[in-house]
């Protein structure tokens, strides 16, 4: 069985400034009071391609997941696990996209976990608004007896994910607020002088 959520999200804010802002996202110093499910982001690779301009990143991100039910923390041992994930991104300032795929590099005997994220400016507001698209798909691996038991893993998976996904959102908006205000005070500075 595979759960699947689709969700897009309107920022009242230029691209530039929302993808800069999700890659602030973890490391902002507010991070780990908001996104507190992460624990840790190091940048595994990156390179520009001189040709087309794109900046290919390759991240790995530590999160704990969210509370497991009682047969599998007996199995396990604890209340939530750790779990690695590897976050894949291009980003092409000349089109103006930003494409991430993350997915589970850990557990995935158990449970295997795909989301698809893509900004890109708004068709109605190119220059002002981004439109986000974030596509997941979580698949529970179970034993044929464990398939109810699978499905309420894959819901809680679910529930967690859109409720992060809600948190990161939020936090995106917040660092473009910062953003923002930088750029006006920045403005007025060099009116000013």
């Amino acid at each position: 069985m595979v759960r699947a959520y689709k969700h897009e999200h309107i920022y009242r804010h230029p691209w530039d400034r929302v993808t800069t802002a999700s890659w602030r996202k973890f490391t902002d110093p507010d991070t780990p009071a908001v996104l507190s499910h992460v624990l840790d982001v190091h940048t595994l690779s990156h390179r520009l391609d001189a040709a087309s301009g794109c900046l290919h990143t390759v991240r790995s991100i530590t999160v704990r997941s969210p509370s497991l039910p009682f047969f599998l923390r007996r199995i396990i041992g604890g209340e939530a696990v750790v779990c690695h994930c590897i976050e894949t991104s291009v980003v092409d300032p000349r089109a103006r996209s930003m494409e991430i795929v993350a997915v589970n590099a850990s557990l995935r005997g158990l449970i295997e976990v795909e989301e698809r994220s893509s900004y890109q400016p708004h068709p109605e507001n190119p220059e002002g608004w981004t439109l986000l698209r974030q596509d997941t798909s979580i698949r529970c691996k179970p034993f044929k007896a464990l398939a109810a038991v699978a499905e309420k893993v894959e819901q809680r998976c679910v529930e967690r994910f859109q409720q992060n996904s809600v948190k990161g959102r939020e936090f995106v908006e917040r660092i473009c607020k910062y953003l923002e205000a930088e750029s006006s005070a920045a403005a007025a500075g060099a009116t000013a002088s």
